[in-house]
């Protein structure tokens, strides 16, 4: 089971913002879950949301795989690919051009995601982090402008960080040691 984020895949996509501020993302996929714990996997956005969900209903989760989040959760960010997707960005930003390129691919709403991308949400902070009692694995590429991992894994008791050399932050997801590590992490190797 793979519940979609407001203004992502089969979820609705408001254009207002306020539809997206918190809690109404993390209420949208916590509404998805059974009651009993689940393994979950993140990747980026869905990666923060999934600690976010953790930190606040610990009972409900087992064991977490999130890719492409690191030290950059710590800050505020995204104005640059909001700018992209307004048409007001640096061409020279290839991570928030390359953003707006996958935004406006066939399904995408690229209003949706700007609103989303601009909503109010939890900081991920020591305390929210500190609250997290599932053991997790972060697995990031080192050429991830969200790089390093290791400061939000230090904040969290049972973590480990796997780097990928070589790999930046649009590659992780097809990167086969992403896969296979986070698989057999949550116990779900197909060997």
């Amino acid at each position: 089971m793979a519940p979609d984020m407001l203004g992502h895949g089969n979820a609705a996509k408001p254009h207002d913002v306020e539809a997206y501020n918190y809690p109404a993302v993390e209420n949208h996929v916590l509404s998805q879950l059974p009651e009993a714990p689940v393994d979950a996997v993140g990747y980026s956005a869905g990666a923060a949301l999934v600690l976010t969900l953790a930190a606040e209903n610990p009972k409900r989760f087992g064991r977490i795989v999130v890719g492409g989040i690191g030290a950059s959760s710590l800050r505020s960010g995204g104005s640059a690919i909001v700018d992209a997707l307004e048409g007001r960005g640096d061409p020279d930003d290839l991570h928030a051009m390359h953003f707006k390129s996958l935004a406006e691919t066939e399904g995408n709403d690229p209003v949706a995601l700007t609103a989303f991308i601009k909503r109010q949400r939890k900081t991920l902070d020591a305390d929210l982090l500190s609250r997290i009692t599932s053991p997790v694995l972060f697995v990031i590429g080192d050429q991830d402008f969200a790089a390093p991992a290791e400061p939000l894994a230090e904040l969290i008791d049972d973590s480990t960080v796997l780097t990928l050399r070589g790999v930046d932050h649009h590659g992780l997801p097809k990167a086969f040691p992403f896969l296979e590590k986070g698989l057999d992490f949550i116990g779900a190797a197909p060997f």
